[in-house]
């Protein structure tokens, strides 16, 4: 109880003979909240303000219980009040400018609740008033600026930074938000760099660095020219990219037989927080964190500089970390998101060694995607999952980006996470191939497309799965690139989503429009079929592609008989099962064309079911005579809608 009164203001409650005794600060709170000018009874009313600690949550209350008519009446005493703080954030002493930062952070977060319904220029008015909003507002991001590039207190940097995150996110849409308008004009882009390019400044502060850049480029991103996006996208500079880069990095996964290591590059992580938390069953659950995946997609969609960034490698290997001294922080803390802890690295040079693994932020972000995709029943690890394929489509859409997954001289050991499940043993990590990158990136569309046929079908994220699909397969047709990779898990895993989407047709249809994503799995067989022989590795896995189709030949029969059937008659879905229909012309040509010969095969030797051997050598004799329908390489080829 003590306490409560004491947040309010009380010191002591009033009785019969005396009166409630208040802090003084509450005192001059309610003089700010009268419709008299106080400092007109005393000049030194602002000095002595801000020489009081700041009592939050009496100030925001006091905004709170005030009604809109009562509010306008003290409207000059608020501007004056945020004009007075702006002018503290230049005084020599810290004690002023720490009270002035937190007493900005309630008053902009206060008036915002306040008027939710109302304009933003009616919130900037009531703030600062319109006659001195610009310079006013100017004057406030000269100094956030100055504080946050100085060589002063982390913990004032600290005090800014979260006072920008406030000004940012008052709104639930940050398009909607008018004042930041002055943040757009008083670009602080440097400022947030040059924190992500010290290391002791971006282990204290990278977190809320990089989550208020990613919240300032997606201000009406659309709408205008938005200066933090323009700098962003030149940004060239290596050493920049670098810092900026370690601002993203996500901590690795650590199974049971690595719980014990800790490895560099996963040091270097640890300024994110733990990201990945295992259980006794081996069950691996996600810390979700949107804002940095948000972040990570803007840098690498703006700056296609910072795809290098993704592909330099670390060497992972067993490294201690040192304990220091504790950094001195300031006792009170604002509204704004808190940066996970940070482990410090050892100064130790790394010694050079073949045998160690290296790794990438690539990698570290597949690994992540392959846990934070699994469970996309709950909302917010929906919306990390879609994150999470949306940055793989950038990836997938970049040349560089590309040429780097597939090269044959860089491969790497990714021990992606898979889903438990009863019909498959446990994949052996110890002996986990050295592969090009990109057949990383194929196994975790694979696991995905396997993992997800569910009652609540995400949709969306099946068929961004399938887009990163055919990009990469454009890109291997293109460059005439022969990836050495079992592919039979690709077409198993097609096929049997096919199976699906016919299983819970009427289900599927109330809620989806299933046929787009039929059709696009079936171009990719036909991508195969049609162009299979300028990146698949050899000639047999065209017999084990013909060998799938044959043996799952009755899944094609029923997609062509449910699509025939809906594009004959009148309906909403005719166009796009029509279109299936079409493009399944070479599939049933396939079909059509073996079948009979496996079966007469079959009753001419007098064997009832024909092994896998038996049907290929069948394929390789009568393959050459198959004559196919040849779809439109525009078709096949074409790019899906990019990311903007």
């Amino acid at each position: 109880m003590a306490q409560t009164e004491k947040k309010g203001g009380l010191l002591r409650k009033s009785s019969a003979s005396k009166k409630p005794l208040k802090e003084k600060v509450v005192l001059m709170y309610d003089e700010v909240f009268t419709t008299e000018d106080p400092s007109k009874n005393n000049p030194r009313f602002w000095e002595e303000l801000f020489l009081m600690k700041v009592n939050l949550e009496y100030l925001e209350g006091k905004l709170e219980a005030l009604d809109g008519e009562e509010l306008m009446k003290i409207k000059d005493n608020i501007n004056c009040l945020f004009q007075h703080c702006i002018q503290a954030l230049g005084e020599e002493h810290p004690i002023r400018v720490v009270n002035a930062l937190q007493t900005l952070c309630a008053l902009i977060r206060g008036v915002h609740q306040k008027n939710k319904s109302t304009s933003g220029f009616d919130i900037i008015n009531m703030l600062v008033g319109f006659d001195k909003a610009e310079l006013c507002m100017k004057n406030l991001m000269e100094s956030l600026d100055t504080l946050l590039c100085a060589e002063g207190s982390e913990s004032l940097k600290s005090l800014c930074l979260k006072l920008l995150l406030c000004l940012v996110t008052v709104t639930d849409n940050i398009s909607q938000n008018t004042i930041l308008e002055y943040v757009m004009i008083n670009s602080i882009f440097e400022a947030i760099l040059q924190i992500l390019s010290s290391p002791l400044s971006r282990r204290e502060h990278g977190y809320d660095a990089v989550v208020l850049l990613a919240l300032l480029v997606n201000y009406r991103k659309y709408e205008s020219v938005n200066p933090y996006i323009v700098k962003l996208s030149i940004v060239d500079d290596e050493a920049t990219l670098n810092f900026l880069s370690y601002s993203f990095l996500f901590r690795q996964y650590k199974d049971k037989e690595e719980e014990h290591q800790s490895g560099f590059f996963s040091a270097l992580t640890n300024m994110v927080g733990s990201m990945f938390i295992a259980d006794a069953d081996e069950k691996i659950s996600v810390q979700t964190n949107e804002a940095i995946l948000l972040a990570l997609y803007e840098a690498v969609h703006l700056n296609r500089n910072f795809i290098t960034v993704l592909a330099q490698s670390h060497p992972e290997m067993g490294l201690m970390t040192t304990p220091t001294s504790p950094i001195p922080t300031t006792p009170v803390t604002p509204l704004g998101t808190t940066p996970p802890s940070s482990d410090v690295i050892s100064s130790a040079e790394l010694p050079l060694d073949a045998d160690v693994q290296t790794s990438n932020l690539l990698i570290t972000f597949l690994k992540y995607s392959s846990i934070v995709m699994q469970d996309t029943k709950d909302e917010h690890r929906l919306h990390s999952g879609k994150l999470c394929l949306i940055i793989l489509t950038c990836i997938a859409e970049d040349q560089y980006a590309n040429a780097f997954l597939h090269d044959d001289n860089m491969n790497f050991r990714v021990n992606l996470h898979r889903m438990p499940m009863r019909h498959r043993k446990k994949a052996a990590d110890k002996n986990l191939p050295c592969r090009p990158l990109v057949c990383a990136v194929l196994d975790l569309m694979v696991e995905f497309i396997v993992t997800h046929m569910m009652k609540e079908f995400p949709m969306d994220l099946y068929v961004r799965c399938i887009q990163i699909v055919h990009k990469l397969l454009c890109y291997q047709k293109k460059c005439r690139v022969r990836l050495h990779y079992t592919w039979r898990e690709l077409w198993s895993a097609l096929i049997n989503l096919l199976k699906f989407l016919m299983s819970n047709e009427t289900v599927l249809l109330a809620k989806h429009n299933i046929f787009t994503l039929a059709l696009m799995v079936v171009n990719l067989f036909n991508m195969f079929i049609t162009y299979g022989d300028t990146f698949l590795p050899t000639p047999s896995s065209y017999d084990e592609l013909y060998y799938e189709i044959i043996r799952m030949h009755q899944n094609f029969d029923n997609l062509y008989s449910m699509v025939l059937r809906i594009s004959t008659n009148a309906g909403q879905w005719k166009e796009p099962a029509s279109k299936v229909t079409h493009a399944l012309v070479n599939i049933r040509a396939i079909i059509n064309h073996f079948n009979p010969k496996i079966e007469s095969y079959a009753a001419v030797n007098h064997i009832s079911q024909l092994s896998e051997d038996q049907v290929r050598s069948i394929s390789i004799n009568v393959r050459k005579n198959l004559a196919f329908n040849t779809l439109s390489q525009e078709l096949l080829l074409k790019e899906f809608s990019t990311i903007s």
